[in-house]
């Protein structure tokens, strides 16, 4: 039987309590530290800027020691961060998945490696929820827009006359991807744009270049696009490099590039927030509409699929890509098809009867004409076996 299992939206019967909008173990007889799960990243930049969000975290929150750890690609891993907090006397931790939305990642895989965890020490991790819909969230995105109106504001003052374009990471969780329709209907309502497009940078559809391609037929002059993410990467210069293939098509609409919401203070007030949440008991996630407990539309089959890590082949490997100084500019993938770093042909000294397959649904409309066949090159289809596309382009 595994002690303290970690669940998602799990209550405490005695849960300390917050003083003042921060943590405070007064009272609950517990040492409390606070993990940050990231999915990491083979890019220098993502890697530092969310070691940066961490540090404003900590800021917030002078209370209890407070660490960081990644699923993949970059080194602390969360067990490296556990281990901190432990060495520091920390007995309860309040784990909060770094992620927009709850798809595989903050679902499964964070789930997973923190439960094994516990399993083998006996740690009491308390585990919280995604950021996702969120005013505090939807105002931060509101303020990266307007940064990227400001130089157009006297070339075309009307938003009306503006078409909004929404990027979102894209998912086999059809739940994850609902949401980023939403952001962008919150964003073009409560701004007023004349019309709004939701558009994704891999695994679903429509991704931004067959997707900027329809929009630019309803006639707009003037185009924002703004990749919901948190932070830099292979993807945000992908959708960067993607719209600009469009753009030199199209030299009478005036394309402009919103930045990534980054460590603006509301999405730390956010993370904040999360974090308090775990501490009330009160982290209950949406499951009415998750795949894996209710009989979603196209995904009834991964109803009571397991919970469990799919990272751990690429689990603290640290191989930055070199082809770029810092900040990525997509040179390793132009096409959306990823050049091979390496780390696909190492040996995990796993013996012959190990199967890399560890149990993908295949995402249902893998084949739809504006989704990931369309980043092929020459023609050729881009295969996508699942939630593990969630994380390879990093």
């Amino acid at each position: 039987m595994v002690p303290n299992p970690v669940a998602i939206g799990s209550m405490q019967a005695d849960p300390p309590m917050v003083s003042s909008s921060l943590l405070s173990s007064a009272g609950s007889g517990s040492r409390i530290g606070v993990l940050i799960c990231g999915h990491g990243s083979r890019n220098r930049l993502a890697v530092d800027e969310f070691a940066r969000l961490a540090t404003g975290l900590r800021q917030r929150l002078p209370q209890v020691p407070v660490e960081y750890g990644y699923l993949e690609f970059a080194r602390p891993i969360l067990r490296d961060g556990l281990e901190s907090l432990r060495q520091q006397g920390v007995d309860q931790v309040l784990a909060v998945p770094g992620m927009l939305f709850a798809a595989g990642h903050a679902k499964n895989d964070i789930p997973s490696v923190l439960n094994t965890y516990t399993a083998e020490t006996g740690l009491r991790i308390d585990y919280g929820r995604e950021l996702g819909i969120d005013l505090k969230m939807i105002q931060a995105a509101a303020a990266r827009i307007r940064d990227a109106l400001v130089p157009a504001a006297q070339t075309l003052p009307s938003l009306h006359d503006t078409l909004l374009v929404v990027v979102g990471r894209g998912s086999s969780d059809p739940d994850a991807n609902s949401n980023v329709s939403k952001v962008t209907r919150m964003l073009v309502e409560g701004m007023g744009f004349g019309w709004g497009e939701t558009l994704y940078s891999g695994v679903t559809f429509p991704l931004v270049e067959p997707g900027l391609r329809h929009a630019v037929k309803l006639g707009f002059k003037r185009v924002v696009v703004f990749p919901y993410f948190l932070f830099s990467g292979v993807l945000v210069s992908r959708i960067r490099h993607h719209t600009e293939r469009v753009a030199a098509d199209h030299p009478d609409i005036t394309f402009l590039a919103a930045s990534y919401l980054g460590d603006h203070p509301l999405v730390i007030d956010t993370f904040q927030e999360r974090v308090e949440e775990v501490v009330r008991g009160d982290t209950q996630m949406n499951c009415s509409l998750c795949k894996y407990r209710a009989e979603v539309l196209g995904f009834e089959t991964e109803v009571g699929a397991p919970q469990r890590s799919h990272h751990h082949h690429v689990e603290g490997l640290i191989e930055g890509c070199t082809l770029c100084e810092r900040e990525c500019t997509g040179a390793c993938q132009p096409d959306g098809v990823p050049i091979p770093l390496g780390h696909q042909a190492h040996s995990h000294g796993h013996g012959p009867d190990h199967s890399h397959d560890h149990g993908h649904a295949p995402y249902p409309q893998a084949d739809h004409p504006l989704g990931p066949r369309s980043l092929g090159s020459r023609g050729s289809a881009v295969s996508t076996p699942g939630e593990s596309q969630e994380t390879s382009n990093r």
